[in-house]
């Protein structure tokens, strides 16, 4: 070697002589696992975005869509065709359909809808000419004269296909059945039985009238420009003229019905790839340390040889980038490999073929790598550039010194970045990414107390031997101790956080839709049948169900201020005040609602309870006075406390309740939710004797939720591996850190005497103690950590078990010393002469 050799040939040597020494193995092993989990996150979730914003298209029917409760002025389809778009004209509304007296003469509440030719200008609408036939697609509207169907109407009217169905003053023949419906919505009318039929046919059947409540939609749908300048247009004269109840629907407002349930799993899955970044990044940080104690009498060579600490700075750096870039690039290609589990394990979630992936992926993923190598694994080996010559004749010489904080300070500000950025939810990367942090700075201060504390304890004159030098051996290196603990807390962590995220929190998930969960709501049950549908409830052996009297009012005034929609800027409240609230009242809190504000007093007059969503979005507070209007009746009340509903939870949710048995002034009627029995002709009884109830079945809805929490579950499970094998991969670093210290003085204490026996003992009492300690600290932050995930992320109530501490010391303790098993085993076998030799050179 000489003085004029460039840094990319050194480098290039260096990385060539490194590889085949298996100096790299672990930092390639460590980047290629976090590259590789979060690419395999970011592969599936970019396509599945792709794939959810296609099938919102056809949600919504079109590119976008003007909805209002009248029809849109012609101005709004003449601009659209100036565009150059194509339009479809929809219109539905509830109403009555029934069968001829002939056939029984049987009533129920339908879903009608009035569709033009060209309808749906995106998606396609699937019919089957019999019930239980296989649907197929079709780009035709029911004909003049026909209509078609959704399959529980012909059970419950007693009809087939074919027959004529009656609708207001006209007769239509039954001519398919209905089996996907691309925009169909998620109103609660909507869940009532569909009713498909020709523009034409709806003035024969005076249905509409003044008073009727139709929303009209006109769908638009072509190149994306035209869509955008539409809606820009639209907005701004919805804007201009105040046009009321209208409002425009585009693709970022058509969410899916199962957008809920779909963020839950892509946070799942992205906190478990941020727990196996954050495990890589500590194992980086270990493994490069040991790397550059390892290369400091090569590097004190190379300065006597005339090499310049510039030289030697680049030629690692080369090093580290070529490293960085090419286990990057593994790990893309096993994050690439890994999402097509993901994409067969979360099947369904979209209708059809998900799209190709994006460039993003794989530059987030190169980013990632490097990120982890420069932050983490470059500072400890820049130094060996300042390594003086004179360490080549005195060893103490030129020992590695913490990085400077400014360094540490750019590396992990980037890499914090970069996580907030995979997280794509700042409230999840914040407590994950915070949480990691305080918890690296909580461990240290409390394994530096613990070690300062042990000597103490420790009674030398009546404690075993081994106890005595395993007490020396670590209060002789606090530093190392610190270290090693604090790095096996943070591997304890996310594998004790996962193995919460896999029983309770998930459990608290299955929870919100349990197997049992109601699926068959029941509206407008009169007074006077309550007691007999309930009876027959009883009957029909179903023992748990909701029950709530239910009546509608409007909110009119606030604090004797009136309210209107033109009082709010946001759209979703112009809506609520626009329209009249379900309400309800009840003695007794719901089970299911959790009063997050305030106090449910059980029969406290004038009082009520509000949804905290509707009172964040109309700014009501505790001891706001609401006036509502039912039915021409003034109530007025005041807010005495606020609950938190999942309205996903299939039960029976409201708005405004009051906390009474009674309201004695109001007219209701009555809902329920229930678990149908699983008997034939249930359903249809239930509408013969209550012919004017509307029974609305969410089988199909509840079992949707239920298949996509089992894909979830099972897909976070195989994550799990990554992470499980990046913690592995820490718990091996931390204890492996301080192998060559523990070989030289092994070595010592050998030399003067000490069996072999008696320093196995003293390695295992020190890998347990070890191990107690971090996995102690790891359980108890564990604990507060998935705590704030499950309430500020998750939107979840839970409690860890007690035993969550003790369980994490001894499996702490049990991972040390297997860890400590397979990395220094080698360490008390080997022969003493070697390292006494070694530690001379």
């Amino acid at each position: 070697m000489t003085t004029g050799t460039s840094f990319w040939h050194l480098g290039w040597r260096t990385l060539w002589r490194d590889l085949r020494a298996g100096e790299l193995r672990l930092l390639i092993v460590a980047v290629v696992l976090a590259v590789g989990a979060l690419t395999a996150v970011g592969f599936f979730a970019d396509r599945l975005k792709g794939g959810l914003n296609r099938d919102a298209r056809q949600l919504l029917g079109g590119d976008a869509v003007v909805s209002s409760d009248h029809p849109a002025p012609p101005a709004f389809l003449d601009r659209a065709r100036e565009l150059g778009l194509e339009t479809a004209r929809t219109l539905t509304f509830p109403t009555m359909a029934r069968a001829a007296q002939a056939q029984g003469g049987a009533v129920r509440l339908v879903a009608l809808k009035a569709v033009e030719a060209g309808y749906p200008l995106r998606g396609r609408v699937r019919t089957a000419p019999a019930v239980g036939a296989s649907g197929s697609e079709t780009a035709e509207v029911p004909a003049a004269g026909e209509a078609w169907v959704d399959a529980p109407l012909l059970e419950a009217l007693s009809l087939r296909v074919g027959d004529a169905l009656l609708l207001g003053d006209a007769s239509l023949r039954i001519a398919r059945i209905i089996t996907l419906e691309p925009d169909r919505g998620a109103g609660f009318m909507s869940f009532a039985p569909r009713v498909m039929i020709n523009e034409a046919d709806l003035a024969a059947t005076a249905l509409v009238q003044p008073a009727s409540r139709v929303r009209y939609r006109l769908a638009v749908a072509g190149p994306d420009p035209a869509v955008s300048r539409f809606v820009d247009w639209a907005e701004q004269r919805l804007e201009a003229r105040e046009l009321r109840g209208m409002r425009i629907e585009s693709l970022q407002a058509g969410r899916p019905e199962m957008s809920q349930t779909l963020d839950r799993a892509e946070k799942f899955l992205n906190l478990v790839a941020l727990l196996a970044a954050l495990l890589s990044a500590v194992a980086v940080a270990l493994a490069a340390r040991g790397f550059a104690a390892r290369h400091l009498d090569d590097c004190a060579m190379l300065r006597v040889l005339g090499q310049s600490q510039r030289t030697i700075a680049l030629a690692y750096a080369v090093e580290f980038a070529v490293v960085g870039l090419a286990a990057s690039a593994l790990g893309v290609a096993l994050g690439f490999g890994v999402h097509f589990v993901f994409v067969l394990l979360l099947a369904g979630l979209v209708e059809t073929a998900l799209p190709a992936p994006g460039l993003w992926p794989v530059a987030f993923g190169f980013g990632m790598g490097l990120t982890l190598l420069f932050a983490f694994g470059l500072p400890p080996v820049l130094q060996l550039a300042r390594v003086p010559p004179l360490r080549v004749i005195r060893r103490e010489l030129g020992a590695l010194k913490p990085a400077s904080l400014a360094v540490l300070g750019v590396g992990i500000t980037g890499f914090a970045t970069l996580l907030l950025a995979a997280s794509s939810d700042l409230k999840l990367g914040g407590i994950a990414v915070g949480g990691f942090a305080g918890a690296v700075l909580l461990f240290a201060g409390l394994s530096w107390a613990a070690v300062k504390l042990l000597r103490r304890v420790v009674n030398e004159s009546t404690a075993p031997r081994w106890l005595v030098l395993a007490t020396r051996q670590v209060s002789a290196r606090p530093v190392y101790a610190v270290v090693q603990v604090s790095a096996l807390a943070v591997g304890l962590l996310a594998l004790m956080l996962l193995v919460l995220l896999r029983t309770d929190l998930i459990a608290s998930w299955r929870a919100a839709t349990p197997p049992d969960a109601p699926n068959r709501f029941v509206i407008n049950v009169m007074p006077e049948q309550e007691e007999g549908f309930r009876a027959l409830l009883r009957e029909a052996g179903v023992p748990r169900y909701d029950w709530y009297p239910m009546f509608r009012g409007r909110l009119v005034a606030v604090n004797d201020r009136p309210v209107s929609p033109d009082d709010f800027t946001d759209d979703r409240a112009q809506r609520l005040v626009d329209r009249e609230f379900n309400l309800s009242h009840s003695a007794e809190q719901p089970p299911h609602n959790q009063i997050v504000a305030g106090r449910w007093q059980t029969e406290e007059a004038g009082a009520v309870s509000v949804e905290e969503g509707l009172a964040e979005t109309l700014g009501l507070k505790l001891g706001d006075v609401l006036r509502f209007d039912i039915g021409g009746v003034q109530s007025e009340a005041r807010v005495t406390s606020l609950r938190k509903v999942d309205w996903g939870s299939m039960r029976a949710n409201f708005f405004v309740m009051y906390p009474v048995s009674r309201l004695p002034e109001v007219p209701v009627t009555y809902m329920g939710a229930y678990r149908a029995p699983d008997r034939p002709g249930f359903d249809n009884a239930v509408v013969r004797a209550f012919p004017n109830v509307t029974s609305v079945d969410m089988t199909a809805t509840l079992n949707q939720v239920q298949r996509v929490l089992d894909q979830v579950i099972r897909a976070v499970e195989f994550l799990f591996g990554f992470t499980l094998a990046a913690g592995l991969v820490v718990l091996f670093a931390a204890v492996t850190a301080t192998r060559e210290e523990r070989a030289r003085e092994y070595a010592i204490m050998r030399a003067v005497g000490a069996q072999s026996s008696l320093l196995r003992q003293v390695q295992r009492a020190e890998l347990a103690g070890v191990g107690l300690l971090a996995g102690f600290l790891a359980s108890v932050v564990a604990i507060a950590v998935g705590w704030a995930l499950a309430r500020y992320a998750f939107d979840f109530s839970w409690r860890a078990s007690p035993w969550v501490p003790l369980f994490g010391a001894l499996a702490g303790a049990a991972l040390a010393l297997a860890a400590g098993w397979w990395g220094l085993r080698e360490v008390l076998n080997r022969p003493v002469i070697v390292t006494l030799r070694q530690a001379s050179e």
